[in-house]
Formats: structure tokens, C-alpha cells, sequence
């Protein structure tokens, strides 16, 4: 083993066979504008009759002091950026926006809904991280500042010293629970998102609200719940299911839990697309029409809104020009910028069909 380690062709075995400096090969691979084409191919020629097989990635990281790659880090595991369809239009967005030919994407998946380990930052070779929708506790995040990595948030939490990206998460609410009350829904539901990483899901009372970590939760919460206020709904009145993931199947056991309450909710708010879905297919196996018996909103605009049956009335945030902020905060924080004012992406109210006068 040792034997065929030393055997291995190095920049300096190329070098001497071809009769020029280490650093000649060296520009050969790195900057090959510094040679003349015959030059570089005699190089390459020779260095593939030896099996040099390019460069090691890693010292090269060393000596440059650059890993040529940007962390993503995910609340959840690696199906999360592939099956949540508001996540994947963001990263498709940030990855275009980033990318120059020069630098890969690192996924670093979360686990049990507390983002990545931190001993997987600690590991990643990276310029940047960008870190989305994480609790204000995940330790990935300590692991970030201990390497002093730039880095950038998207949604949340609030970190100091970092780029942010965010949505008006309570002004978008707002506008949903506006909406519905001047139908005259007095009686509305929310089916909401998780308000911390313990995975856990249910009727949601008074102190799980109070010891939530999750910033964006809180904030449709808090929009919701302004916008019911001023017609006289207390929030006491608003029984509120919280998800432990964005996934239809969790939307639709928030809806049928909340129809079967006295009194039914005739309209019922979701803080994603996804969860509005499930709520409507709980609707339909209960044979309740949407949205003659009941109203149903959500929140993200993705596609499937738009496609649904009936077309879902939602909160539109802009998921491209998300992606491609956070993917500019990212590339200016490489170049040594300061990360200055947190962007913030603004919110409308599309009014589909799934939403209508209570009756």
C-alpha cells in the first residue's frame, strides 16, 4: 500500500518529464491562460500517460484557503429540498443565482427537524453557509460561528453578525385572516406549522406557544390572530393544530380534528400550500364542499395552488426572488461584504376559489 503511494505521479513527476517547473504543471490545471495551448496539452498529454488524475480537491482547499463549495443547511433530511415544493423552487433559484461553474452545492441534512449535527459542519469544506428555516437552538448553528463562516439565513432564526433573507410572514397572515373574516367566517381554524424541532404535533395550548422556537410559526400566528382580533375573534377562539411538517398528509388530520369540533370552524387557515391541500382532501372526505361549507387558505403560492380543485385561495411570496437574494447575500459575503439590513420579500393574497361568503 505504502509502495503504491509513492509510486503515485505527482505534479513534480510531470514536471520533470516534460523538462519544466512544478509550478508550470501547476498553472497547467489552475491557470492555464499563463500558457501557451501547445504547452498545456503537452502537459496534460504527458501527465495522463503517468495516471495523474488531477489535483487533490482537498490540498487544494488548503493551500488556497477556498473549498469552492457553498453548505445548505436543512431543517429536516435531504428529501425536504426535493419533496417540499416551496424549498425547491427557493434552492433551484439560489443555486442558478450561484452558480459560475466554479463552485458546487453542499446539502447538509437535518435531523429530527433540529437542522444538521454540528460535528457535519465542522466537517463541510466551505466558503459559505446558508442556513434555512432552522430552530434559534440548532446546534449547527454555534458550529457556524465557531468557524466564523459567513453565513446567510433564510426565513429563520435571527443570528447576529449574519445575512437574512425573510418573507413578512405576518403581514401575508394578516391578509389571509382579513380575507376570511369579511366573508363573515366568525369561526375559523389555523392548521399551522411546527413551533418547535421536538416533532411534535396536536391541539396546540397557551404554554406551547410560549416556549416555541420557531420564528416564522409565531409570526402567521401573530398575523392571524391581529386580523381576527379586530372583528371581536379572540384568539382563545381560534383552535389552532399544529403540524410537525409541511405535508399534506399532516394537513389533512389538522382539518378533520378541527372538523369535528362544535363549533365546526366554516373557514379554515393554513400557514402552507401543502397543508391547505391535505385540508381539503379532509373536507371532501368528510363531504363537506370547499368552498360552500367551509373556506380554506394557504400560504406560499406554490404550482399545486393554482392546480388544485378548487384553485386555493393563498399568501404569494416570491420563492424565486427569494432563492436569488439569498444566493447574492451569499456571493457578497464571499467577496468580505458586511451583511447589512436583512431583505425582506413581500407578500399579496391570491383569492382562488376555495374561499367564498359563509353561507
Amino acid at each position: 500500500m505504502t509502495q503504491d503511494r509513492e509510486r503515485r505521479p505527482t505534479l513534480d513527476t510531470i514536471a520533470q518529464r516534460v523538462g519544466v517547473s512544478r509550478a508550470t504543471v501547476s498553472n497547467a490545471y489552475n491557470r492555464p491562460d499563463q500558457l501557451s495551448g501547445a504547452l498545456r496539452e503537452r502537459i496534460i498529454a504527458t501527465a495522463k500517460q503517468l495516471g495523474y488524475a488531477g489535483p487533490d480537491p482537498v490540498a487544494r482547499s488548503l493551500a488556497t484557503k477556498q473549498a469552492g463549495s457553498v453548505a445548505f443547511m436543512l431543517c429536516d433530511g435531504l428529501s425536504s429540498a426535493f419533496s417540499d415544493p416551496a424549498l425547491s423552487i427557493m434552492l433551484d433559484a439560489l443555486s442558478s443565482t450561484m452558480d459560475t461553474g466554479e463552485r458546487s452545492l453542499l446539502l447538509l441534512p437535518g435531523v429530527s427537524g433540529d437542522g444538521p449535527r454540528a460535528q457535519s459542519v465542522m466537517r463541510a469544506q466551505t466558503d459559505v453557509v446558508v442556513a434555512y428555516s432552522l430552530p434559534d437552538n440548532a446546534p449547527a448553528l454555534e458550529a457556524v460561528r465557531a468557524r466564523d463562516l459567513p453565513l446567510v439565513v433564510v426565513d429563520q432564526p435571527f443570528v447576529p453578525k449574519s445575512a437574512r433573507v425573510r418573507v413578512d410572514d405576518r403581514g401575508g397572515a394578516y391578509l389571509a385572516a382579513k380575507h376570511v373574516a369579511g366573508l363573515g367566517h366568525r369561526h375559523v381554524g389555523i392548521v399551522g406549522l411546527g413551533l418547535s424541532a421536538d416533532g411534535v404535533g396536536g391541539p396546540v395550548s397557551p404554554q406551547r406557544i410560549e416556549q416555541a422556537h420557531f420564528e416564522v410559526t409565531l409570526d402567521r400566528l401573530a398575523g392571524y390572530r391581529e386580523a381576527l382580533g379586530e372583528q371581536g375573534i379572540l384568539a382563545d377562539a381560534v383552535p389552532f393544530w399544529e403540524a410537525p411538517g409541511n405535508a399534506r398528509e399532516m394537513g389533512r388530520e389538522g382539518a378533520r380534528w378541527l372538523f369535528g369540533l362544535e363549533p365546526r370552524p366554516t373557514a379554515v387557515l393554513c400557514m402552507s400550500d401543502e397543508l391547505a391541500l391535505g385540508a381539503i382532501r379532509a373536507a371532501n372526505e368528510l363531504g363537506l364542499s370547499v368552498p360552500g361549507e367551509v373556506s380554506v387558505v394557504g400560504f406560499d403560492d406554490t404550482p399545486a395552488a393554482s392546480w388544485a380543485d378548487p384553485p386555493l385561495t393563498t399568501v404569494r411570496q416570491d420563492l424565486v426572488a427569494k432563492g436569488r437574494q439569498a444566493g447574492e447575500l451569499a456571493l457578497r459575503m464571499l467577496d468580505g461584504a458586511r451583511p447589512g439590513r436583512p431583505v425582506t420579500i413581500g407578500v399579496d393574497l391570491q383569492v382562488r376559489g376555495s374561499t367564498a361568503a359563509v353561507v
